[in-house]
């Protein structure tokens, strides 16, 4: 029993992105990436996050802002069965994010281009598990089951809420090399905070003898888990890029390093009860331990043509090497690859003040049975999205962009379904939906 219970609740755990990009990275920062997706080899303000050393060939000298409002709705579902234990039920997590908000800013004077971004590139919202996970009723079914308590004899209650941040501010400059070469350097200083609550509680009625005659029924807990535990950690990506502006045609790349990042826990409730066992903690969640989270290196490149003078399209590769971020357990060993993106995205000018545009995301991960679990998740994918911008003056631009993304689901078969030996098999579909509205300001003066 206490096997059982320490290693299904030491990975209380939910990976709560509600953005596109890696596993551990959002790239989706800007309403313009909504409309069209492929923004790496773009000129206009929300290249100081896509392609900085494209900034160079921003139209006109001062200054260029941009504020960018989004709004992420996610759900993540898992359909769990494993006939030896009796299971077959239906998980649903929502995940939100009502308002996440971006900062462009880029200062031109000649040659020389100074630009910043502040954004949140990792997470982004809250995940919400109200009746708990496949693995809390596999762990008491399994467990209380080998103590001859039978499944109907006792009830189970439990929720599980996690949430994660990663705040970032990123500075750096940009050259003009000649007439259609430019350079950039910088970096990105990373603010990681998290949340984690979850209870369980499995109890048996139980009858003791009444004064006045027969019985009364008790409720006995059989086990009792309580966490809340906040995490913080910092960390530092270096980050460089190449313009090349070749009449019609523009190349933009970028190379973000890897940010080594631990996050340490402040723990404020850490319980684990179990009938006839001292109270323990959950090892993983004590206060003050440390668990590595690097956010993995990226290389983006991208090359935009204009075909005409009121038509353009784009085409990106990006590639994240999560498999050399260190993770929680180290499960970035279990990854079979690094994520590698295919984006393609195209805008006409339907007239002069209004232009809409359409794009194409494809999101390969290297994912594999061990990887998966029912706190942390992904899912190939691919993404749409479409929107507009409108002119709104010489100086300001209203972006508009709608962003939907459809997973592949995965199915996990496990042939020691509760990981302790009696060697149950049981499956676990993993599946995931995203919709993502946003609207970008840019301003220049």
């Amino acid at each position: 029993m206490r096997k059982i219970s320490l290693i299904s609740f030491m990975m209380l755990i939910v990976s709560t992105s509600t953005f596109a990009g890696g596993l551990l990275t959002n790239t989706n920062q800007h309403a313009a990436f909504l409309r069209m997706l492929s923004r790496g080899a773009t000129t206009e303000i929300d290249g100081a996050l896509s392609n900085p050393a494209g900034l160079a060939f921003l139209p006109n000298d001062g200054f260029h802002m941009s504020l960018s409002i989004q709004s992420a709705f996610q759900t993540r579902n898992i359909d769990a069965s494993c006939e030896g234990l009796g299971l077959n039920k239906y998980y649903e997590g929502k995940a939100s994010a009502p308002v996440i908000p971006s900062l462009f800013a880029a200062y031109k004077m000649g040659d020389w281009t100074l630009s910043g971004f502040f954004g949140i590139t990792g997470g982004g919202g809250k995940a919400s598990f109200d009746d708990g996970l496949p693995m809390f009723d596999a762990m008491v079914i399994g467990g209380l089951g080998a103590q001859s308590i039978p499944s109907n004899a006792y009830s189970l209650k439990s929720y599980m809420d996690g949430k994660q941040y990663i705040y970032s501010v990123q500075l750096g400059l940009t050259y003009k090399v000649t007439d259609w070469l430019s350079a950039f350097a910088g970096g990105r200083m990373n603010y990681f905070t998290g949340g984690y609550q979850g209870a369980l509680k499995a109890s048996a009625a139980v009858d003791l003898p009444s004064p006045a005659g027969g019985t009364i029924p008790v409720g006995t807990e059989l086990i009792g888990i309580d966490l809340d535990c906040d995490q913080t950690g910092w960390g530092f990506t270096p980050v460089i890029g190449l313009d090349a502006k070749l009449g019609k045609l523009n190349i933009g790349a970028k190379y973000e390093f890897k940010a080594n990042l631990n996050i340490e826990n402040s723990t404020k409730v850490n319980s684990l009860r179990m009938i006839g066992a001292a109270e323990s903690e959950l090892a993983d969640y004590k206060h003050g331990v440390n668990t590595p989270n690097d956010i993995p290196s990226m290389l983006s490149v991208a090359a935009a043509y204009e075909f005409l003078p009121v038509l353009r399209a784009s085409v990106e590769y990006h590639f994240f090497d999560d498999k050399s971020a260190g993770m929680a357990g180290g499960k970035q060993k279990h990854l079979t690859k690094g994520t590698n993106e295919y984006l393609a995205g195209i805008e006409w000018d339907v007239i002069k003040r209004l232009t809409v545009s359409f794009g194409g995301q494809i999101t390969d991960y290297g994912l594999s049975n061990d990887y998966q679990s029912d706190t942390s998740f992904s899912c190939d994918s691919y993404t749409l999205g479409f929107g507009a911008k409108l002119k709104l003056s010489e100086k300001a631009n209203l972006n508009v962009g709608y962003m939907w993304t459809t997973y592949e689901d995965y199915t996990k078969t496990s042939q020691d379904y509760i990981n302790n030996g009696t060697k149950l098999s049981g499956t676990n579909v993993y599946s995931r939906t995203n919709k993502v509205f946003g609207l970008s300001i840019d301003y220049s003066f």
